[in-house]
């Protein structure tokens, strides 16, 4: 049974974006609740209120949105990026009674053989999910046990035993994590000779830079214009 979890909200209107920033002064966060019976209502929420909501660890909420009690999921939440805090919510109204498509996060179980007896380094490619279920049936998480996974070895999301109450939407062929060889990246060959008559070179050209600033006249001429003059006359 999906934990459930109370949440105070209040309804608003319409705001422009300066009022928006007001409001998140105000430590108040906006949002929208869309009804699975179609159209929207707009509300706000203590910053608190969402704090305390996603430490509850639940997966339904309650709200009284249009005067009644309505279930909703958390259907997008929005960050400032830099300072990470809440700037936005969006809930979803849901039929207790009917399936919905959500992501579940993978909670993986152990060190994969792989990794711990053959040197090799474990790739994750997905950190959730997504399933077909009742709400009242959505699961904290899918515990996947990786111990198992040999050097070369994957797991596939077909690959994981579901609770008959959940549906797999995510492609069964695709790989939720692996074990690989390591990379060792090598080093481009460099052939001595050739450095040592690279690095001769520059050292010629860094004795005749020198031999130009000594040869320079006092008078601000170029050392070579002056050769060629006197040779002239």
């Amino acid at each position: 049974m999906a934990k459930q979890y109370k949440l105070t909200v209040e309804t608003r209107e319409l705001l422009s974006n300066k009022d928006l920033k007001n409001l998140r002064k105000d430590l108040q966060i906006p949002g929208v609740y869309y009804s699975y019976e179609g159209g929207n209502i707009l509300f706000q929420i203590s910053q608190n209120e969402i704090k305390n909501a996603i430490q509850s660890g639940a997966n339904i909420f309650t709200v009284n949105v249009g005067g009644k009690d309505q279930n909703v999921i958390f259907k997008s939440v929005q960050y400032h990026p830099v300072t990470e805090q809440i700037i936005h919510i969006d809930l979803y109204g849901v039929d207790m009674t009917k399936t919905i498509s959500i992501k579940i996060p993978i909670h993986y179980i152990g060190t994969p053989l792989g990794v711990t007896a053959e040197g090799g380094v474990l790739i994750t490619n997905l950190n959730e999910l997504e399933i077909l279920c009742l709400p009242s049936d959505i699961p904290d998480n899918i515990e996947v046990d990786i111990s198992e996974v040999a050097l070369g070895s994957n797991i596939q999301a077909g690959d994981i035993d579901l609770d008959e109450k959940l549906e797999l939407i995510t492609l069964r062929d695709t790989a939720l994590m692996s074990v690989t060889h390591v990379v060792i990246e090598e080093e481009p060959e460099v052939e001595e000779e050739g450095l040592e008559g690279e690095e001769g070179e520059e050292g010629e050209e860094g004795e005749a830079a020198e031999g130009e600033k000594t040869d320079k006249p006092a008078d601000g001429t170029d050392a070579a214009t002056s050769k060629d003059e006197g040779a002239d006359s």
